[in-house]
């Protein structure tokens, strides 16, 4: 039975499946994964996985290329900074407060200027090089609600989350050491990584839920489409105007689920916005999903572009 190979059809395939089983065990199922032991103990433990994974990976980056790395995580998280708040501030400006097509610059503005950390970090290790993984280091700051806030107008009151960014960085930094002190601990870490990837996928699939979609409607899943598609392609050209394949910018294009909680926090300090956070919070669930599945879809399109 070649169980892989037929997983491995499937666009992103190791991150994919093992999320959709969580996922759909989440959805259906919540007390599997609540049994306790070390069944929750997977199912709740992304975050030490990606650590894992981020100095499995870190391992394969070669002192030499880190100006690249950071080159491509700048342009990248550059771009979406930019094409969210622009794109937010305009349906602010010429639709008001409740935004267009049900989706308001709130949710806009939180969906498009983040991004999923742990979906960057499996696409870019299957399908990117060691630059793109590097990238992570200037990415993670995409990773919660620190851009959305400068994007509306708020940085003055909001201040930079060192100590969760140095948390992020720190698993790659003691790879990239450890990988350039010794060549064969580099090639055993590498393999490593690569089966990391479908258990903390497993992971961060069972901390989201199918009902989001439904509930948000189409507004929700539009919003993901916005930014996987048209974030996207702004996300590529800049990675590729660095001297990037466009994979990175790709991998990129996604909403991570601590995005959720923005539209809450940036109602406590502006309370004018606190009537839509409600519906710009099941928006930005739903964009989670939705970007959880398409973003595979173009990053693999962008690989094999490459490859050709």
């Amino acid at each position: 039975m070649k169980l892989k190979a037929t997983i491995e059809r499937i666009p992103g395939g190791m991150m994919i499946v093992p999320l959709f089983i969580g996922v759909l065990l989440n959805t259906f199922f919540p007390a599997i994964l609540n049994i306790g032991g070390l069944t929750t103990s997977l199912a709740k433990g992304s975050g030490a996985l990606i650590g894992a994974f981020l100095l499995c990976m870190g391992a394969g980056i070669n002192i030499k290329s880190t100006a690249m790395a950071l080159k491509k995580g700048a342009a990248v998280t550059l771009a979406k900074f930019l094409v969210g708040a622009l794109l937010g501030i305009g349906v602010a400006k010429f639709f008001g407060s409740e935004g267009v097509f049900g989706l308001s610059a709130l949710a806009i503005i939180s969906a498009v200027t983040n991004s999923n950390g742990g979906l960057y970090a499996a696409l870019a290790g299957e399908f990117g090089d060691e630059t793109d993984v590097g990238a992570i280091a200037i990415l993670s700051l995409n990773d919660g609600p620190f851009l959305t806030m400068i994007a509306l107008g708020t940085a003055g009151l909001a201040s930079l989350p060192i100590l969760p960014f140095i948390g992020v960085v720190l698993p790659l930094v003691i790879g990239i050491i450890l990988g350039n002190l010794d060549e064969e601990l580099r090639d055993f870490l590498l393999k490593g990584g690569m089966i990391l990837i479908p258990f903390f996928a497993f992971a961060l699939g069972a901390g989201l839920n199918l009902r989001t979609i439904v509930e948000a409607g189409l507004p929700g899943v539009l919003l993901g489409v916005i930014t996987t598609f048209f974030g996207g392609i702004f996300n590529v050209l800049a990675d590729r105007a660095v001297g990037g394949t466009g994979i990175c910018g790709a991998a990129a294009s996604s909403t991570a689920g601590n995005a959720v909680a923005t539209p809450a926090a940036i109602a406590l300090i502006d309370p004018s916005l606190a009537p839509i956070v409600n519906v710009a919070t099941s928006q930005i669930a739903a964009a989670v999903v939705t970007t959880i599945i398409f973003t595979p879809i173009l990053t693999q399109f962008i690989a094999k572009r490459v490859r050709r």
